[in-house]
Parts: structure tokens; C-alpha cells; sequence
């Protein structure tokens, strides 16, 4: 896992009438709950062969990250770096490499947030240096010195090849600190420390020195909610026929080592620099967000095998701007949530306030977004970070809510004047008076179903979202009988270690659970029932018993653990192929299951990784860039790629469809229709805004 969810870890109405509502609470919080029978009773049938769905979520990447040079078979198109001539197969520019470039601008002297900066707009020579990233030594900085230790700390890898528990010892940077990183092509221990060319480059070169393979750990790349909006340069002036919503992509190395993340409303160091330079504070990640694999080469092997074997999306998207927490809730309740009194009743989060008075944590915190730059800045934001202190020390920052209601709140206007601006005005979906989370806070309830938000314990932390009881996909299942589990790698382990003492432990105590990627332990009416919460929510180690012996639900909603998630820096791509390798081979192995089951293979969200598809504005949270979707089913075309305009929240749709639900709530982004589209652009919906719901990525034709 990160070192965005590092710190967190630690520290740690469908539209139903009256009556079905009252039967869904019933549902919810009767005394069958518990029961899969009682559930299973007169529920709702499948319109289609898929009796099951899986949807396994990884961590971090963006669809051009892993695809860049993908090429598909004859007969099917895709839409990436290769397919665009912006680079070679070989990971070298290509003829178009222009239409990625990266600027930077100069927006010193400015006090509101610029979501598309015009002054001072000026294409880099080189790159900034990217710098390294995750441990220097496996062994010495995560504990994972022999074939044992890995395979004591983690069960959700195949045992044959072994290769997969193998990689969790190596790849280390042999890099100490955030400098410059040297394994990559065009990156030098010495001044001038970066000769890339100013736009995206190929991380390995496994083919050439071997400095950098597939098997290395990386860096992160900044990727928080207002971050990318700035990354992503979305203005009105740029609309072309092909993006009609002009958004350039040209900042995604400027917004990174301007500001980065994590400020926290500290002041910008004296010694700040945004390009590496010894005795210079930096964000820490340089161009860290224009690297990309090359599956030409060798490079995300099994995620090519999968996407020739079954069927792929180029027009998938992380639901939201930002980062983990924010997309998972969007892939369980398909909207945002935002901060109550647990009620059900909006509140104003902290604001310059004291919190946690009388314990050794106690500090002032805002925990209010702003993105405004601080005077005499180019671009350092006043407030945004995951918060500070903690442990025993004053607590401090953390602004992620955001009123996005009130356009004079910070950041606000103008992404709500670039809304209104569209040909096709968006919007925003923000109601009065709601403080949305925008970025990582924990969930409001630990996995024994306690109050977290309300829990002052040392090593628990404030920067944590009360229980919302909003309706969620979980609703909807259960008030129509479709049985459901959200299956958590290493769940069992969280619930012996609720404030996860033993992060980072290596071996069977071994506590690397994502609380932030588990979008129902936000929810009041989940987490508060003991029989629904553990019923519904339980380690993957029942997935692997469920697959075995064909006792798998309707829908399983498949997280793995730190270790294995692919998230950069702490993890590693190949990791997370060895984990889908596992489910999906355990799965063709029940030949009956198997007939009846789709994967959904994605992650959950870009990472701030460059990516040059098509963006479309749903809201005022999102989309953001493409990430990956493959579907593995015996129903899917081999090979056949999908370009209808998808994301997370399609999930929803094609589950509610399948299964012929209700909608979330009225508010809810699977109320939108399916995309249609002209003859010259499948990507770009005429009908905006608009999601598919994956029926496309399927064959249910005659075999």
C-alpha cells in the first residue's frame, strides 16, 4: 500500500415508494438478515448466462501506463501512445510525440486556484528528473528476506510458477532518499540529471542495460482530487470535435512537483525546488507520472495474455478525480459521500478548529480543501494533505471536504464555471450545505463494526469520516434478495489489529488490510448489523473456499492487501497479475462456475500516471483518466476491445441490469443512459453526459 494510506492504516434511497424502502430496512436490519437462505428467497434472477460476478480491484494505474504499445488483433482497434504515433514499439517517440508534451507555467501572484494556467506557459526542455521510489532493499526496509517470510505474510499469490512469492523480495531501487532515478533510460546520478524529452517515457529497459526491469519498484506519482483536475487542463478553448471537452493533459508534471501532496498548510520550505538538485526540498516524485510499461517487450505479461484471451476496454475510467478513497466509494454507493452527524444530517467538518481535546493528539486541524496558492507561490497550495501529527503529537491539517454547492468556497468556481462553459453544460450534482470528501479519510467504522469516528485511542486518528447512511449497490442487492460479499484480503488479521499496530509485519500477523478500499465500511446501516457486516464482508480466504466448492454469491467485490495490490512504490504490477492469476485460475478450474462467471479485472484509479484518452465531465468529481478493464468470461469475444465511454460506476449498471434492479438513488450516476455515439467517434458520447453499462464487452450469442 501507499504512503498515502501508510499513514491512515496506522493510525487507524434506491428510488423506491415508502413501502419498499420500509421493506429494504427490514432487510437490513431483521433478524434474517443473517440468513443466505432467507435472502436467497425470491430473489431477483440473472437475464443473462452470468449467474456471477467478480470484481477484482487493483491499485494505481492508468490505462496508457500498463497498454502504451498494446496492439490489438486484426479486425479490433485501440486507442493508445502506439496507436496515436506519439511513441514507437519501441518506447521511443514517435511522430506525435508533440501531442504529449508537458508545460510548465508560473502562476506567482495569484490567490485562487488555477485549474487551467495560462501565464507563463512553457514547454519543458527535459523532463524533471523522475525520482525513485519504493524500498532501496526488500529485505532490510519490508522484512521480506526469504521465499518463507512472503509466503507467510501473504496466501493471495499462485504457488505455481512460485515466481509470483518470489517477486515480493525483489526489485528493490538501491536508492537511498528521493533522487534522481538512475535505472531509467535518460536519467543520470549526476548533473544534468534528466535528458528525457518532455513527455512520456518508457520506465524499463529490460532489454538494453537491465537497470530497470519489470520486477522494479517505482515511485508514485501525486494524484489527489484537485491535483488532477489541474493536471488534467480542462478548458473550454481547447474543445476540438474529437475532445469536446478540452482537456490538454499537458500539466501532469507541473501540478506534481509544484505542489504534489500532502502539504497540510505547512509553508512552502526555503529551499523548495521543483527539479532535483542536492541540498533542494522537492515534492519527491520529479516526472514520475509520465512513465509507462511496454508490453512489446515483455513488460505486464499476464495482463496481455488476458486482454488477447477475453475482452478490453480503452475507454474505462476511475469514477472521480483523486485518489483510492474517493473512487472505492464511488464504486459502492456510485456518487460521493459526504460528512454527517451519522444521522443522515449534513455537518461542517473541523475548520480551524481544535480536535481531540485531552489527548495527546489534540491539535488544530482544517480539514476544509484549499487550493488556493499561498502568497509569493507558484502553485503551493494554502490546505490539502491527509493530516498531520498524530501519535501521541499534535494533530494538524488535512483538508479533503469541499462544499461544492457554494462556488465561493476554495477551488469551487472554477471548476464549476468550466462545467457551465461546455457545449453541453454538466451538472455538478453538488448539493447545498453537503461537505463532499474528496480524498483519503478513513472509513467511520473499524471491521468489528465499532465507531472509529468517534474513537480517541492514540493510534486511531481524526481525519476520519463519520458513518454515512447513505444507500450504497449493497442496498439495492439486499432489498432484492441478489447475495453479495465484499471479500478483503487479510480482513481476519485486521479484525484481531482494528487500529493496524501491525502494519508492515512480516509474516502470519501480517496486517497490510486497505481500510480505505472498502467502500462499505463507510456505511452506518452495514457495519452497525452485526449479522449483515459479517455475513457480507469477510477475507478472501473464503473466496478461495467459495470458488472451491461452488458456494460463490452473486457478487464479489475482491480487494487485495498491500502487498499485492500493484499500488507504486509499495507495490508492484506483476504482484497484482499473480493475485488475478490466482482467482481466475481458481475460477476456470469449477468448469460449471466458470460457465456462469465474469471478472471484471480493473483498478481503482489512475494514480496520476499520464494517460492521452478522452475525458469526459460527469460532475463536478469526475471522470478522470482511463484505467484498465478486462473482462474474463467464457462470454467475451477473444481479443474484441470495447470503446463505449465506461467507469467504475458501469459496474453498477451492468450488475443492476443483469440482475434487473433499481437504481441507487435518484442522485446516483447509474441513473445515466448508455452512451451513443456517431459513426466517426465511438469514444466521445453525443448523448453527454452518459456511461455504458459493459454489455458491449460481452457475446451471449449462439456458441
Amino acid at each position: 500500500m501507499s504512503a498515502k494510506n501508510r499513514s491512515m492504516a496506522v493510525l487507524r434511497g434506491a428510488r423506491l415508494g415508502l413501502a419498499t424502502i420500509a421493506l429494504m430496512q427490514c432487510s437490513l436490519l431483521g433478524p434474517l438478515a443473517g440468513s443466505v437462505q432467507a435472502q436467497d428467497e425470491g430473489a431477483a434472477a440473472p437475464r443473462t448466462p452470468i449467474k456471477h460476478v467478480i470484481i477484482i480491484v487493483g491499485e494505481n494505474r492508468s490505462f496508457d501506463h500498463i497498454f502504451a504499445t498494446y496492439k490489438p488483433k486484426d479486425g479490433e482497434s485501440v486507442d493508445n501512445l502506439l496507436s496515436k504515433h506519439i511513441i514507437n514499439e519501441d518506447g521511443t517517440p514517435g511522430e506525435n510525440y508533440r501531442k504529449a508534451h508537458q508545460y510548465s507555467a508560473d502562476v506567482t501572484g495569484s490567490s485562487t486556484f488555477q485549474l487551467s494556467p495560462t501565464t507563463k506557459k512553457t514547454l519543458y526542455s527535459f523532463l524533471p528528473a523522475p525520482l525513485n521510489g519504493g524500498p532501496t532493499d526488500v529485505c532490510k526496509d519490508n522484512g521480506i528476506c526469504t521465499l518463507a517470510d512472503a509466503l507467510s505474510s501473504e496466501n493471495g499469490l499462485p504457488l505455481a510458477p512460485i515466481d509470483f512469492y518470489v517477486s515480493m523480495g525483489t526489485g528493490g531501487t538501491g536508492l537511498t532518499g528521493k533522487v534522481p532515478d538512475a535505472r531509467i533510460s535518460g536519467v543520470h546520478g549526476s548533473a544534468p540529471y534528466s535528458t528525457l524529452p518532455p513527455g512520456p517515457f518508457q520506465l524499463t529497459n529490460s532489454k538494453t542495460t537491465d537497470t530497470f526491469p519489470y520486477d522494479s519498484y517505482a515511485a508514485s506519482p501525486v494524484h489527489r482530487f484537485y491535483q488532477m483536475w489541474q493536471q488534467m487542463d480542462c478548458n473550454v478553448k481547447y474543445a476540438t470535435e474529437r475532445d469536446p471537452n478540452g482537456c490538454k493533459k499537458d500539466y501532469f508534471t507541473w501540478t506534481e512537483v509544484t505542489v504534489g501532496s500532502n502539504v497540510n498548510g505547512l509553508p512552502q520550505p526555503s529551499n523548495f525546488s521543483t527539479d532535483y538538485a542536492p541540498g533542494k526540498k522537492t515534492t519527491g516524485e520529479g516526472a514520475t507520472s509520465m512513465g509507462f510499461y511496454n508490453v512489446l517487450q515483455g513488460d505486464a505479461p499476464y495482463s496481455k495474455e488476458l486482454a488477447d484471451s477475453y475482452a478490453m476496454s480503452d475507454n474505462y475510467h476511475q469514477p472521480a478525480m483523486g485518489g483510492t478513497g474517493l473512487d472505492e466509494i464511488m464504486l459502492a454507493f456510485g456518487d460521493a459521500i459526504w460528512f454527517s452527524d451519522e444521522n443522515g444530517h449534513a455537518a461542517v467538518p473541523p475548520h480551524h478548529q481544535m480536535v481531540w481535546a485531552g489527548t495527546p493528539n489534540a491539535g488544530t486541524v482544517d480539514e476544509i480543501e484549499n487550493p488556493n496558492p499561498m502568497p509569493g507561490t507558484n502553485n503551493w497550495w494554502t490546505q490539502d494533505g491527509y493530516g498531520g501529527g498524530g501519535y501521541g503529537s499534535a494533530v494538524y491539517g488535512g483538508g479533503s471536504y469541499t462544499n461544492c454547492a457554494d462556488a465561493s468556497q476554495p477551488g469551487v468556481a472554477p471548476i464549476l464555471s468550466y462545467l457551465r462553459s461546455l457545449q453541453q453544460p454538466i451538472n455538478p450534482n453538488c448539493e447545498p450545505g453537503h461537505y463532499y470528501l474528496l480524498n483519503n479519510y478513513n472509513p467511520g467504522y473499524f471491521g468489528d463494526g465499532s465507531d472509529a469516528y468517534t474513537d480517541h485511542y492514540v493510534y486511531n486518528t481524526p481525519f476520519t469520516i463519520p458513518g454515512t447512511t447513505q444507500h450504497s449497490i449493497a442496498d439495492v442487492l439486499l432489498a432484492n434478495g441478489v447475495f453479495w460479499k465484499s471479500y478483503n484480503d487479510q480482513w481476519n488479521q485486521y479484525l484481531t489489529d482494528k487500529y493496524q499496530l501491525n502494519w508492515g509485519v512480516v509474516g502470519p500477523n501480517s496486517d497490510q488490510y486497505c481500510n480505505i478500499c472498502n467502500g462499505f465500511q463507510y456505511q452506518k446501516q452495514i457495519m452497525t448489523n452485526n449479522a449483515l457486516r459479517t455475513q457480507h464482508i469477510t477475507d478472501t480466504t473464503d473466496l478461495y473456499n467459495d470458488i472451491a466448492n461452488g458456494t460463490l454469491p452473486a457478487v464479489s467485490f475482491v480487494k487485495p492487501s498491500g502487498w499485492v495490490d500493484g499500488h507504486p512504490a509499495s507495490s508492484k504490477w506483476n504482484l497484482y497479475e499473480g493475485f488475478v492469476k490466482k482467482i481466475v485460475d481458481a475460477v476456470k478450474a469449477n468448469p460449471k462456475l466458470w460457465e456462469s462467471t465474469a471478472i471484471f479485472v480493473t483498478a481503482d484509479e489512475g494514480g496520476g500516471y499520464y494517460d492521452s484518452g478522452y475525458v469526459q465531465a460527469l460532475d463536478f468529481f469526475g471522470d478522470g483518466t482511463r484505467i484498465p478493464m478486462i473482462v474474463v468470461s467464457p462470454h467475451t469475444k477473444p481479443g474484441h476491445i470495447s470503446h463505449h465511454y465506461a467507469d467504475h460506476v458501469s459496474i453498477l449498471k451492468f450488475i443492476e441490469r443483469n440482475w434487473n434492479l433499481p437504481t441507487i438513488s435518484d442522485r446516483s450516476r447509474d441513473n445515466l443512459p448508455n452512451p451513443k455515439v456517431g459513426d466517426d467517434n465511438p469514444y466521445v458520447p453525443m448523448n453527454r453526459p452518459a456511461i455504458s453499462d459493459l454489455f458491449d464487452l460481452f457475446d451471449f450469442g449462439p456458441k
